[in-house]
């Protein structure tokens, strides 16, 4: 069990971030057991084609199964909401030696060959890290990563929602079965690891989601880094699954094709997105998408320099009604 105490600034200053390091590292997991994480069996298989002949083998090693403790300079807490891969690698490549031996003194048991070799020379073994992560990158997350984005942020605005309708136990209420709040408390109930901590007041907690930590959720709270929380998003068990048909009675009211974009937006998508998934004419989505919106059951939210739609609670009940 893993205890954190919130102070009232430590709840004004917690914030979301993704990180593609971390689900990274979390998808080499889940490829040495996809067993345990069977919701991601479409992506092994094409990952597996995509890495065919990849090198990534020290990569492979830092990840160990069971994953008691993944080193934590592969695992950052983000610094900002949304790094690039290249920005955390830029940072993977900067980290200091004795923080690369720290972090591998914690693996239970000998280090394996690559591992130990990594130790021994923290500069050369980070290098080769890092030419790894970028093939693995390129391989087997990249061709994904619109999906992957679109799903966590759509879980970010969930949360957002949530936190303004009932504060911050409404925020961690369903944030995983192994999480609970009370009282100004946090406690994860963790397998391996057992700790109690009080945030120190400026600093707050970095949630981070992670299609790949599922079905899991991990924690990383010691110093000098800013305290984190992995945990999957809602919706990955419908990541990798062919969109459903629209519901017959939806259809029937709302029309065929709107009925049909409000199935595909229970994570965020742009209209361009939104006219491939469904084989309309952007301006035809678009046309639909405003009448949605008039009625409210999307909601419109700006990324960068794409307009994201995404569907209200109203819809989420008229959907639950519709079958």
């Amino acid at each position: 069990m893993l205890t954190l105490r919130f102070s009232a600034h430590d709840l004004a200053v917690t914030r979301f971030a993704h990180s593609p390091l971390t689900e990274l590292t979390n998808s080499v997991q889940v490829l040495k057991e996809p067993g345990v994480h069977g919701v991601h069996l479409p992506w092994v298989r094409e990952a597996r084609r995509r890495l065919a002949g990849a090198e990534f083998a020290l990569l492979a090693e830092l990840v160990p199964i069971p994953a008691v403790y993944t080193p934590d300079f592969l695992t950052p807490v983000p610094a900002s909401s949304a790094p690039g891969i290249e920005e955390e690698v830029a940072g993977l490549l900067a980290t200091p030696p004795d923080q690369v031996r720290a972090d591998l003194d914690r693996f239970a048991g000998p280090l394996p060959p690559l591992v130990a070799a990594l130790r021994a020379d923290p500069g050369a073994g980070l290098a080769r890290l890092a030419a790894e992560v970028r093939a693995y990158w390129a391989a087997a997350l990249e061709p994904f990563w619109g999906r992957i984005a679109r799903l966590v942020e759509g879980e970010v605005l969930y949360r957002a929602r949530q936190m303004s309708a009932g504060g911050p136990a409404a925020l961690f209420a369903d944030l995983h079965p192994r999480v609970s709040w009370e009282r100004g408390t946090l406690r994860v109930r963790h397998i391996w690891f057992r700790a109690e901590r009080a945030l120190d007041g400026e600093r707050g907690l970095v949630l981070v989601p992670s299609v790949f930590a599922w079905p899991g959720v991990y924690s990383q709270t010691d110093p000098p880094g800013r305290p984190g929380l992995v945990y999957p998003p809602r919706g990955v068990a419908t990541l990798w699954e062919a969109p459903a048909p629209a519901p017959d009675g939806l259809a029937g009211v709302l029309g065929r094709a709107r009925a049909q974009l409000l199935v595909e937006l229970a994570a965020p998508a742009s209209t361009t997105e939104l006219a491939l998934r469904t084989g309309l004419s952007a301006p035809n989505v678009s046309h639909h998408l405003a009448a949605l919106h008039a009625a409210g059951l999307v909601a419109r939210h700006r990324s960068g320099r794409s307009v994201l739609y995404l569907r209200t609670p109203v819809a989420e009940a008229l959907m639950g009604a519709g079958g």
